[in-house]
């Protein structure tokens, strides 16, 4: 068959597929399945328990569940008590990451030696970048990632061994080597696709994850310690968020079937690269853009007001009616992870000078609440989630948006670590759910 001949046929096919696979949506209450396994409140199906960390929304009063301001809890601590343990410009990556891992807190000479380890791991087999992750550049980072840590468990004699001291052990040196696998698979993008030059600068151990991360990223190697506090906050705030995450979910189920942590936490990727999980900080970089362009006076609130009703009454934008970075899946009143975010945004902005940006930012993040609310009947409260400010933070830090899924990821797989441990440790059956089959039988 010919090209138009094939995508005639996968056209006709797709239509059988379409007739076949249909299922009455009145079938799911039929049988109580819940779809997304998120009951009619939104409230996920309970499908574990963890020690690791708790997202918390709501309350009961007299047998009334009320929203509340949202909180995060890693390992018992609140993540404003984490954050604010901190000094003004102290990185603490290393020290939460060792707290999500082994459960409590490091004294500062475990803190020492642990960062050393991640520093030490933070290296790739001989010829690793040349031969893996140059050889098919792409703009889909997350892809490229992902084939380089399926192609780094070949590097790795005990790569089967799912004993828990040696997965733990892959998952720290994975945690180390992720930033060299996201920034040199841009860089070889870049070389590639948009004729630039080729930047491959080796790590610095002595450097944190965040200062690696931007030092390996820039020509020039340099960076602010107002730049690196703020990329290690985001990537603290983006580290672990339960385990009812579609991603989270997802290493806990490969791991139950007693899968290797190399493809547990390449399943973990793939998951996280989908647009309705890892990818929002791009739509709303790409929806603030359209408002820019439609929108003369950032301080006019009424002129602001009236383009976000019509994103939102489905005549603007991209017709779909979100305003994208309000709202979460878990998260109410508010998201813990935005309000803090935004104070160190703030500090940011001031010293790249993009008042005007926060501005608009601002009246969007103080508006469309308040007009979803009037247009359409909210349950449980809308609110600006952590991803309404993090791409704005990236482009300010100068992250190119091909690599915005892929911060996410290098924060996220501490979280994975933790949960596939923690399964490892206490579960000793496959993650196995039912289906009602409502085929109709042949005879």
């Amino acid at each position: 068959m010919n090209q138009e001949q094939l995508e005639q046929y996968y056209r006709l096919q797709e239509a059988v597929c379409r007739r076949n696979d249909s299922i009455d949506p009145e079938l799911y209450d039929l049988y109580s399945v819940n779809k997304g396994l998120r009951d009619k409140n939104g409230v996920g199906v309970v499908s574990g328990l963890t020690n690791i960390s708790k997202v918390t929304s709501s309350e009961i009063i007299d047998g009334v569940k009320v929203p509340r301001d949202g909180e995060l809890w890693y390992r018992g601590y609140r993540i404003e008590h984490l954050l604010g343990m901190l000094r003004t410009y102290q990185l603490g990556f290393e020290r939460i990451a060792y707290l999500l891992l082994m459960g409590e807190m490091p004294t500062e000479e475990q803190e020492k030696t642990f960062a050393s380890l991640v520093g030490e791991y933070r290296t790739l087999p001989s010829n690793f970048t040349r031969d893996v992750i140059m050889k098919a550049p792409s703009s889909d980072i997350m892809n490229s990632m992902t084939r380089s840590i399926l192609t780094l468990a070949s590097y790795d004699p005990t790569a089967l061994d799912t004993s828990v001291g040696n997965s733990l052990r892959q998952c720290v040196r994975l945690i180390s080597e992720f930033p060299l696998l996201a920034v040199y698979a841009y860089h070889a993008y870049n070389y590639s696709d948009n004729l630039d030059s080729m930047i491959i600068h080796r790590p610095d151990p002595s450097l944190s994850t965040a200062e690696n991360l931007l030092m390996m990223l820039r020509p020039d190697k340099s960076f602010t310690p107002v730049e690196a506090k703020v990329l290690d906050t985001a990537l603290i705030l983006h580290m672990e968020h339960g385990g009812g995450n579609n991603s989270t979910f997802t290493t806990r189920v490969v791991t139950s079937s007693g899968s290797d942590t190399y493809s547990t936490i390449a399943a973990a990727m793939s998951s996280l690269k989908g647009p309705k999980h890892g990818g929002a900080n791009i739509k709303v970089m790409e929806m603030m853009a359209d408002i820019r362009a439609h929108v003369a006076d950032y301080t006019d609130l009424d002129e602001v007001e009236d383009y976000l009703s019509k994103i939102i009454d489905k005549e603007a934008f991209d017709r779909t009616g979100l305003v994208y970075g309000m709202g979460h899946a878990v998260y109410s009143l508010s998201d813990p992870r935005e309000r803090i975010f935004r104070g160190y945004v703030e500090d940011l902005v001031a010293e790249k000078g993009r008042q005007d940006d926060f501005a608009l930012y601002r009246a969007v993040e103080d508006l469309a609440p308040k007009l979803i609310a009037a247009k359409r009947k909210i349950y449980k409260g809308v609110s600006p989630n952590v991803d309404f400010y993090s791409g704005f933070v990236y482009d300010m830090l100068g992250i190119p948006k091909e690599l915005y899924t892929a911060m996410f990821a290098t924060a996220r797989i501490v979280g994975w670590s933790a949960h596939r441990i923690e399964e490892l440790i206490c579960m000793d059956k496959i993650i196995r759910p039912a289906y009602v089959s409502v085929m109709k039988e042949m005879e």
